[in-house]
């Protein structure tokens, strides 16, 4: 049997993952309550539907791409009555959400994968995302092709939220690196140094990490600030990461540091500002700019 895939959320992230399923030669049925991000899956060769519901009639496997966990929620739990095989959350939604709403799921003979995923829009366009599922062996055997189309996969465990917290830690080292980056960025050229030759050093050295890897050329020395990451939904992940860490008594000083300056960031650029923008803050602090001018 082919499955039909279904694909619930056309914003920055799903407007570019589903249209991979579909140009992959999958038949993909994609919704979204705005439709603006509906044009690139339809000209990969992708339907809309013309309702959630239009959707999970006719789709036996249905991808999650939501902004915030109680949308998720209520898009899940909503499906239940459609009796999709197998759900498959692509969002950040914490591992308390993901654990409920898979025993829903469940309770209702419906698999459930909890599959975040990392590497922002530009990942997601190049297909070079880093997916962390948490699911059945059977399920992982099933969804892995799939979830191949969009990126790197990797199969961290069994129970829905395993994932989730594999990527809030993940969520809170980078934006931690994208902080301490912008003070060393800003001390250097301050003192006079170039930021490409800055970057070029660090990262043949033993400082190296995904923001001068990738953010702070891409987004930041450019002064593009389009990473393609919202501030409010960077922040969204960090208060869940950090809501985990202090149920689970670990202590997150440094976590708790970013995610102070997100707060700082969105109050001055907004929540759609781009999260890089967080190296403005500390460009203004310190009375200099990092890269070029805008």
């Amino acid at each position: 049997m082919t499955d039909v895939l279904g694909f619930v959320g056309l914003g920055s992230m799903g407007s570019a993952m589903a249209p991979r399923l579909a140009a992959a030669g999958h038949k993909v049925i994609g919704y979204d309550r705005a439709p603006a991000g509906s044009d690139a899956l339809v000209a990969a060769g992708g339907e809309m539907a013309a309702s959630l519901a239009d959707l999970a009639a006719r789709a036996s496997i249905i991808f999650l791409s939501l902004p915030a966990p109680q949308i998720m929620r209520e898009v899940a739990i909503g499906l239940i009555e459609h009796k999709p095989r197998i759900v498959v959350d692509l969002s950040t939604t914490g591992p308390r959400m993901s654990a409920e709403v898979g025993a829903a799921l469940e309770a209702a003979g419906i698999a459930f994968a909890d599959a975040p995923v990392s590497g922002g829009r530009g990942g997601a366009l190049a297909g070079k995302l880093a997916l962390m599922a948490a699911c059945p062996d059977a399920i992982w055997a099933e969804i892995e092709p799939l979830l191949a189309v969009f990126g790197k996969t990797f199969h961290v465990g069994a129970a829905p939220g395993q994932g989730q917290m594999m990527k809030l830690v993940n969520n809170v080292l980078s934006v931690s690196a994208l902080v301490v980056t912008s003070e060393g960025m800003a001390l250097g050229v301050k003192a006079g140094l170039d930021p490409n030759t800055m970057l070029d050093v660090i990262n043949a050295s033993s400082g190296r990490n995904s923001a001068t890897t990738d953010k702070f050329p891409r987004a930041v020395v450019t002064r593009k600030f389009d990473f393609g990451f919202a501030t409010a939904l960077s922040l969204k992940d960090m208060r869940l990461c950090l809501d985990e860490a202090e149920a689970m008594g670990v202590p997150m000083l440094m976590g708790n540091i970013a995610k102070y300056v997100l707060n700082l960031t969105q109050a001055k650029f907004g929540p759609d500002s781009d999260f890089t923008e967080m190296a403005k803050l500390v460009e203004e602090w310190a009375g200099v700019q990092i890269g070029a001018a805008a």
